[in-house]
């Protein structure tokens, strides 16, 4: 349309009016929305329009028309290869968000909507919008009279904290079932990150100082048989009972450092026992919850937010963290500085 108006247009105004140059307008248009082979035909009729006019009004070889052709096919053909190089960077981008998805399944699996006496639901939002993975961390496995659950956060970004993210979940999946001792699991993790850290690396592949590299976690054990939990923080925020009594947090009396710190921080790891009732549900998450801020640089105010977003009761973890990831997402304007991951588990009654 914008063609056969400024053609009919310029044909039919005074010899003293071009509009000829509007038709560049045309493709650069087109490239905005369209691909290389759209752009580079509506070019290409943009040109075949610019030189019906130069007929038209005078000749082909007449200076102002000449220049104004080259100048459209030197335009046109710009537009094209910036829509051809547009084109191949979605898809691009599209092959990278597909891998990274998988990657993130393999990695961080979606935790089973039931495992023993509990009802689980997890949720994790990166940072990265496009990697759609970083480094924190969430697992669950069982033993034969309980269910254990990890979840954490890997200090750093980037393919380096999805690494170590990736190392600590090994571990966990491989020995949270056979460890009898919940505090004898926390140290075979400290040793699986600890070790790796100690490890030589290549110095141009490591864009931080591995000696500062840590990992935040908290370990649950949720027996099958008594209404408790028993708890190992190792420098994490503290999860959040949602009871009947209301919301409170589980802080530990003597929490334990972060993995990988031990060596400059020696202390006991021993887990210590909270009450969890049938029908309650216990929130972890990461700090990337906790320090989402809005625009006026006001943090996330969680255990308030519960409060209201569970105000009716009879709430069910995967509801639950479904409001819960859209009032964050609110709060913060979409789009988060940290990646968060958030688990919800809720006890059962009856016998597993």
């Amino acid at each position: 349309m914008l063609i056969v108006i400024v053609t009919v247009v310029d044909m039919l105004a005074p010899s003293s009016v071009h509009l000829g140059p509007f038709l560049v307008a045309a493709p650069a248009v087109t490239a905005s929305f369209a691909g290389p082979r759209t752009t580079g035909c509506v070019g290409a009729l943009a040109v075949l329009a610019q030189a019906l006019v130069a007929i038209v009004r005078t000749s082909l070889v007449d200076l102002n028309h000449t220049i104004q052709l080259i100048t459209l096919i030197l335009i046109s053909t710009l537009v094209t290869l910036f829509a051809y190089w547009r084109d191949r960077r979605v898809k691009e981008l599209a092959h990278v968000r597909s891998v990274a998805k998988a990657a993130q399944g393999v990695v961080i699996r979606p935790m089973p909507p039931r495992v023993g006496k509990l009802r689980l639901a997890s949720v994790y939002l990166s940072a990265e919008r496009e990697a759609q993975i970083g480094g924190d961390l969430f697992a669950a496995a069982r033993t034969t009279r309980s269910t254990r659950i990890v979840i954490g956060d890997v200090r750093g970004k980037g393919l380096e904290a999805v690494g170590d993210a990736a190392l600590l979940l090994g571990a966990f999946r491989s020995a949270a079932h056979r460890q009898a001792d919940l505090g004898d699991l926390v140290a075979f993790l400290e040793g699986t990150v600890s070790s790796d850290l100690d490890n030589p690396v290549d110095p141009e592949h490591r864009t931080e100082d591995r000696g500062e590299a840590f990992v935040t976690a908290a370990v649950l054990d949720v027996p099958d048989d008594e209404p408790v939990l028993h708890l190992i923080n190792c420098g994490h925020p503290p999860p959040l009972l949602l009871g009947k009594g209301g919301i409170r947090l589980l802080e530990v009396s003597r929490p334990a450092p972060p993995l990988g710190l031990t060596e400059f921080v020696h202390t006991e790891v021993a887990p210590q026992r909270f009450a969890f009732e049938t029908g309650d549900i216990v929130l972890l998450y990461t700090d990337g919850v906790i320090e989402a801020r809005d625009r006026n640089g006001t943090f996330y105010p969680l255990t308030q937010r519960l409060e209201q977003l569970t105000g009716s009761g009879d709430t069910e973890p995967e509801t639950l963290l479904g409001r819960l990831c859209a009032d964050l997402l609110k709060h913060a304007g979409g789009h988060l500085g940290d990646d968060a991951a958030m688990v919800a588990l809720q006890r059962l009654p009856g016998h597993s």
